[in-house]
């Protein structure tokens, strides 16, 4: 039996008001993951973009054909 078969046993046998607070707990517990995801994103598009600050002023390595050439 998995955890969320547990849990829903063990809820269905509370009484409505319990199951409520219930309910707005996992709903705090679903926003605070997503926000933590948000928050790492954001950190992680933010070093992205101070890692890249100031590359596309550096002249290319390859050409198109270079690139090309590989691909084929």
């Amino acid at each position: 039996m998995s955890v969320a078969d547990e849990i829903i046993k063990h809820v269905k046998t509370l009484p409505e008001s319990a199951q409520a607070e219930i309910l707005d707990f996992v709903e705090y517990l679903k926003s605070k993951t997503q926000k933590a995801k948000t928050e790492k994103t954001d950190w992680s598009d933010l070093s992205l973009s101070q890692a890249m600050r100031g590359m596309e002023s550096e002249p290319s390595l390859y050409s198109l054909d270079d690139i090309n050439e590989e691909a084929s």
